[in-house]
């Protein structure tokens, strides 16, 4: 098989179209195209008025490949090398794994240890998904948050209510195992070759479930709404763990735990550090969500193909560097979407952003964040982070009124250093609500000003990001862990022996797909390692 890439297309060309041009590529007839599929579709949108799609892809002749691959002469003809995922060889286990945590880290560690035989135990401190979904609308309704089972605690993790976005900047090839058992698990086929791959919020919970129903058929074990509560050591190497459910606690034996316990499980942290675990600081980012007209970002980013169907929502990506030192960028943009509550602590406010899979809401939403780090804390403490994000969440809790109603802002006031007490064009999405006001009041100052330096800079670079009427929510802290659980180069714990700290909670991923491929290598590393 060929490999062809770079392929210009028109964006109502067909397949016909496709298998015309990878022939020319070739220099062979179309019909000598025995079968052609996609490995890469993305958009050019550099010149407005040529927006087109750029493919990748496979080849398989009905004639010599090689004689073609020579006589192509072209520098984006090469053999192509499928992609297929092997387990490691490995040794049997002397007692059954446990995962702690059932995001993306958890899930995919747990299915590469049952894909290997190894039946292992997970534990997740939130319910099933459907449960969960159940509670998290009731909180979105204004019902009571329920701190266990949250946007960001249960199965599927704190991923499963946002954009289910799969890009990643990792180029480890264990990603497209992740994305090849989404689509078994059935997520749209496209995820496979789109340049900026998502599933949606409303499809990613059955493609969970349908992971978790495939691990149980391996001979693994899922105990939702079960926390683990202690680890029970001997001579500084894991023996047992101590799990609760519903107040009832029981002890399980094991000498290899992976925790994939997320960004948010603090209380997690303390029990961990107390218990000698080795965490550091790590830096993370603050600020607010920001909304924007969709129509508004489609037509700055595709001029007058901006609402062709073949595109759906316009995306984007920015970021600046400022002159006082701080960085501000733009994350998890969620086109055509909401913003959301995202609080898994009683008295503490979050905000986060999520979209279905056709992405076709009124509303953009994208993080808006100013780094952080050990300077800006003020307390050596390896927890100071998460200390630091625990103040300006109850800020924001306390500004939008005592019952997560979060505050928010329009753009021009907060440009212009005055409250907001209305909202014009672009309406909030945020529920169960927003209290309008100024948001220095859960910022630090240095976050707020670096905010409004990088609005107008971003401005530049995507016009109408400074919209007067755009909306600011507060407070956005959880983008990525507080902590980082240190582990050497063979993953372990380099304090507690049997520990592989994993994921985005143990400070090593940023999103789905990079918390998935480290939980395939934790359990690789579990299942290769010849002591425990």
């Amino acid at each position: 098989m060929l490999k062809i890439s770079e392929i210009p297309l028109p964006l109502d060309a067909g397949k016909e179209e496709l298998v015309r041009r990878a022939a020319l590529r070739l220099r062979v007839r179309p019909e000598e195209i025995r079968s052609l599929k996609i490995l890469k579709k993305s958009v050019d949108a550099r010149k407005k008025r040529d927006v087109h799609f750029v493919y990748s892809v496979q080849a398989e002749l009905s004639r010599g490949e090689d004689e073609v691959l020579v006589r192509s002469r072209d520098p984006k003809v090469s053999a192509a090398k499928p992609y297929r995922y092997l387990l490691p060889p490995h040794r049997e286990l002397g007692s059954r794994p446990v995962v702690v945590g059932f995001g993306p880290a958890g899930m995919f560690a747990a299915l590469i240890l049952a894909q290997a035989g190894q039946r292992p135990i997970i534990l997740e401190r939130g319910a099933d998904v459907e449960k969960r979904a159940r509670l998290v609308s009731g909180f979105w309704h204004g019902g009571a948050l329920c701190t266990e089972s949250n946007v960001q605690f249960g199965e599927g993790g704190a991923g499963t209510f946002s954009d289910g976005k799969l890009n990643t900047g990792t180029k480890d090839p264990r990603s497209h195992k992740v994305l090849e058992e989404f689509v078994q698990a059935g997520a749209p086929e496209e995820i496979l070759y789109s340049a900026k791959p998502h599933i949606g919020t409303d499809r990613l919970p059955s493609a969970v479930k349908n992971i978790r129903e495939k691990i149980i058929s391996l001979g693994g074990e899922i105990f939702f709404e079960t926390k683990m509560a202690r680890l029970i050591l001997k001579d500084d190497s894991i023996r047992a763990l101590e799990a609760v459910h519903d107040g009832a606690a029981r002890t399980i034996e094991t000498s290899q735990v992976i925790l994939a316990v997320g960004h948010s499980a603090r209380d997690t942290f303390e029990m961990l550090l107390k218990a000698g675990v080795m965490m550091e600081q790590k830096p993370f980012s603050i600020g607010a969500r920001i909304e924007h007209s969709q129509r508004m970002v489609d037509v700055s980013q595709y001029g007058e193909f901006a609402g062709n169907p073949a595109l759906g929502a316009a995306d984007y990506r920015l970021a600046v560097h400022l002159e006082n030192g701080r960085g501000v960028y733009t994350f998890c943009m969620c086109p055509g979407g909401s913003v959301i509550a995202a609080a898994s602590e009683e008295g503490r406010l979050v905000t986060n952003g999520m979209s279905n899979f056709a992405r076709d809401g009124q509303n953009a939403n994208s993080a808006l964040l100013v780094g952080v780090g050990p300077s800006d804390f003020q307390n050596p403490h390896p927890l100071a982070g998460m200390y630091f994000q625990r103040k300006w969440e109850e800020a924001a809790f306390h500004l939008g009124g005592g019952d997560y109603r979060a505050p928010a802002q329009r753009v021009g006031d907060f440009l212009k250093h005055r409250a907001s007490d209305s909202f014009g064009s672009v309406t909030p999405t945020y529920r169960p609500g927003v209290t309008p006001c100024s948001l220095d009041g859960c910022l630090p100052e240095f976050a707020a000003e670096s905010m409004r330096l990088g609005i107008v800079k971003m401005d530049a670079r995507l016009h109408g990001f400074a919209d007067p009427d755009a909306v600011l929510t507060g407070v956005e802290t959880r983008s990525s862990s507080p902590v980082r659980i240190l582990r050497g180069e063979d993953g372990r714990s380099r304090s507690v022996g049997g520990l592989y700290p994993c994921g985005e909670g143990a400070g090593y991923a940023g999103g789905i797909i990079s918390a998935a491929v480290d939980g395939i290598r934790c359990a690789e590393n579990l299942l290769t390692l010849s002591e425990p």
